[in-house]
């Protein structure tokens, strides 16, 4: 089954952001991750949304994107956005 990871965030230092977005394919690469939204136009239409940057991520499994998450190379470079951006990260599963 497919999972997803789906991040709210709010960028504080666009330069710094910049060099985690440009790090981050070649470490998505190795679990078979891909970005279906990355950023974009969001446009709120029920409820309150905290954060203007939307981003999903596919994975085949939520094996796939548990390891991503804490792969040695992610980790490496999560400092980056941690710093960078505020917001929500969560993982989940694909419909049945």
């Amino acid at each position: 089954m497919k999972a997803y990871v789906v991040v709210q965030e709010t960028v504080k230092d666009d330069a710094m952001f910049a060099t985690y977005r440009n790090q981050v394919v070649p470490t998505l690469q190795a679990f078979g991750g891909s970005f279906v939204v990355r950023g974009g136009k969001l446009s709120v239409v029920e409820g309150e949304w905290p954060h203007p940057r939307l981003v999903i991520i596919e994975f085949p499994s939520r094996e796939a994107a548990e390891g991503w998450y804490h792969s040695p190379a992610y980790q490496k470079i999560l400092p980056l956005r941690l710093d960078s951006a505020a917001g929500n990260l969560v993982i989940v599963d694909g419909p049945a």
